[in-house]
């Protein structure tokens, strides 16, 4: 079955960087749409980026996020560059419903990693 493992999340101060980490198993990685969401605390989830045959990024985080993946290990990344501390967050991977298409429905998704920005 469909596994999203995500890492790499934790606490940082304004400016600073981290990169988030997807472990994906359970299906063909390449073949399917990837997205990070986030959901910060009281609010809803919020798409940010997204991955296929090119990338696409929110207007909130562009410049600054980028999403990637490696097929050789089956991980999703983002990196995340100038952190806001509005960007404090839960952030999930998510695997796209369709294979090979980008209906922007999620299939499935991971337990998320904790992104804090403070100072």
């Amino acid at each position: 079955q469909v596994q999203l493992v995500e890492s790499g999340g934790g606490l940082v101060q304004p400016g600073g960087s981290l990169r988030l980490s997807c472990r994906a198993s359970g299906f063909t990685f390449l073949n399917y749409y990837m997205y990070w969401v986030r959901q910060a605390p009281g609010k809803g989830l919020e798409w940010v980026s997204a991955i296929g045959g090119s990338t696409n990024n929110a207007d909130s985080v562009k410049g600054r996020f980028t999403i990637s993946r490696d097929g050789a290990k089956n991980t999703l990344y983002l990196q995340m560059n100038s952190l806001k501390p509005e960007d404090t967050a839960v952030y999930y991977c998510a695997i796209e419903l369709q294979e090979g298409a980008a209906t922007g429905l999620f299939g499935s998704w991971g337990q998320g990693t904790q992104v804090t920005v403070s100072s």
